[in-house]
């Protein structure tokens, strides 16, 4: 029977005419038409365009300590402890970076959850991921955990191939452990694990109208976070489902009610787009995406949380209190105090991501750093724009190497045409006419400026 209802979100009359049901199939489903395997997967479109709706509170969620520790050794629990402070002060004082979710499987974890507790920060609020069982739901609650993460696995390839059960025996099971959660007086976070190969009508829109159904009817929020588990998911307009981010998203607002801040985005970076898609989910309906420092995680990693701090500023105009310096400070901190290996041109934190090289662009930024330079980042990343010299540098480049050092130094710039920045930039010259093809080390220059300085 078609339904005619007034919509809370757009004020007009809306036809529904099909009420989802769950689809208890016989074989697996697993879109071969899009995932063939041994071929490229394939982007299909039927054209079908969703509105935008744009929550008016938009906010990050990080997993560091839960998908971030699955693809390097484990922090230790001081450092676990010490990157809880700086996300706390990345986030600022309007919890820009909401919450955060630890493993509590081993003694290391629980400590360290324990001693992030004991901070007593609002933001970022800690949260669990566990088994589903009462065992580990008791144990979260006696710590004074609020809200876990429970893997509630959606596409056919985990429900009949991982698993083996039907359908309705994964939608039972996973509401009978939505319910104990409840029991255990938390508030359940239900990850839809591989949304983006889920049949989306035949099984994610039925169990998400059940999970609504049991939060009106205990009172209890119940939070569910799309994942993107294979990084499948597409930004395009008119994409079908079930690779369409928008219209995910779109889906389990129009047919299943899901509250804005109720749904989380849970991207994978496997096809590069981590950051669009977790965009996307944002323009489209979700509240949070869900993302982990300099993207570690699983596979290709997760969306950067520092790329997601940006992305935040570009379509609002403002931070909302963020500290955009301490992303550095945590690059920083991740690198020598773990020994992880940033790629040099991460954007935002790698060694080189606002270094030039080319002479032509030196000369530029002598000129004005706009012109090479993405933003000011010496104001927005306490990371001045930097040089390297190298055969085709040029005494631009030198020169523009030159008075970053003296700058540090307290000193005054000097012109590329100096005697000081020719000194300099002979030797150069020099040592690649000699036959040198590597860069020359800030070391080497730091020496050979103070030798030309001596020699004014």
């Amino acid at each position: 029977m078609q339904e005619i209802r007034l919509s809370n979100k757009t004020n007009k009359l809306e036809l529904d005419p099909y009420s989802y049901q769950l689809q208890d199939v016989e074989s697996p489903e697993l879109f071969r038409e899009m995932f063939p395997y041994t071929e490229t997967p394939k982007i299909a479109f039927n054209y079908r365009r969703v509105p935008e709706n744009m929550p008016e509170d938009i906010f990050i969620t990080d997993t560091t300590f839960r998908d971030g520790q699955q693809s390097r050794a484990p922090y230790t629990m001081e450092q676990m402890v010490h990157i809880y402070k700086l996300l706390h002060e990345l986030g600022g004082p309007n919890g820009m970076i909401r919450q955060t979710e630890f493993f509590v499987y081993s003694e290391k974890d629980r400590k360290a959850l324990e001693k992030c507790m004991e901070l007593g920060y609002e933001f970022p609020e800690i949260t669990t991921w566990i088994r589903a069982n009462k065992k580990d739901f008791e144990m979260v609650k006696s710590i004074g955990v609020k809200e876990t993460g429970v893997l509630v696995s959606c596409s056919d390839y985990h429900i009949f191939h991982k698993m083996g059960l039907t359908r309705k025996q994964a939608l039972d099971k996973y509401l009978g452990i939505v319910s104990d959660c409840i029991e255990a007086g938390l508030r359940p976070r239900c990850h839809f694990e591989d949304i983006t190969r889920a049949d989306f009508y035949g099984f994610v829109v039925p169990f998400a109208n059940r999970l609504m159904e049991m939060s009106e009817q205990s009172g209890v929020p119940i939070k569910i976070r799309a994942c993107d588990t294979m990084g499948f998911g597409v930004p395009y307009p008119g994409a079908s489902l079930p690779r369409s981010v928008s219209g995910i998203i779109y889906g389990l607002q129009h047919y299943s009610g899901v509250p804005s801040e109720m749904l989380e985005w849970h991207g994978h970076n496997d096809f590069y787009k981590g950051v669009v898609n977790a965009t996307t989910a944002w323009m489209y309906g979700a509240s949070a995406v869900n993302c982990s420092l300099l993207g570690i995680g699983e596979r290709t990693g997760n969306v950067p949380l520092e790329a997601m701090v940006f992305e935040y500023a570009s379509l609002r105009g403002h931070l909302n209190g963020m500290n955009t310096k301490v992303i550095t400070e945590i690059a920083e901190y991740i690198s020598k105090e773990t020994g992880y290996e940033i790629p040099p041109m991460t954007p935002f934190v790698g060694e080189n991501f606002n270094l030039t090289r080319a002479g032509i662009h030196a000369d530029g930024m002598l000129k004005n750093h706009e012109i090479y330079n993405i933003f000011d980042t010496d104001t927005l990343l306490d990371r001045p724009p930097k040089v390297s010299v190298n055969s085709t540098s040029g005494i631009a480049g030198v020169g523009y190497w030159i008075n970053q050092y003296r700058k540090k130094k307290g000193l005054e710039p000097v012109d590329k045409k100096s005697p000081l920045v020719r000194r300099v930039y002979d030797w150069v010259q020099e040592q690649y006419d000699e036959g040198r093809i590597t860069i020359i080390s800030d070391a080497e220059l730091t020496r050979q400026t103070e030798l030309a300085m001596e020699a004014e």
